[in-house]
């Protein structure tokens, strides 16, 4: 059994198990988390696809960490004239386990 769910406007396809790196959400580590925006439900090949969401569909999952995922550089540099600029980023992610698939 598999679902697609959607969160910080990406998506991801995950079963029961499962770890995720998904963008920081404003939970506890330790505490539990419920995801409603669930786009698809595959239970043994039953296939439940929602319009845009699944009705009554629920994943949910444990927050294990907070981190901060790599570095980014972005270096712009224009010839010929003595400019250049280094910018980085480190975007703040949550690990989260999910514990299970309602449907």
């Amino acid at each position: 059994m598999y679902a697609v769910l959607e969160t910080g406007s990406k998506q991801y396809r995950v079963s029961a198990g499962d770890t995720l790196q998904i963008e920081r959400l404003d939970v506890e580590a330790g505490k539990p988390v419920t995801f409603e925006n669930v786009l698809l439900i595959n239970n043994d090949g039953k296939l439940s696809v929602g319009s845009p969401n699944v009705a009554g569909a629920v994943v949910t999952a444990d927050v294990v960490e907070h981190i901060r995922g790599v570095k980014t550089i972005a270096f712009k540099m224009k010839r010929r004239k003595g400019f250049h600029k280094t910018i980085g980023h480190r975007q703040e992610l949550t690990v989260v386990k999910i514990t299970e698939i309602k449907g």
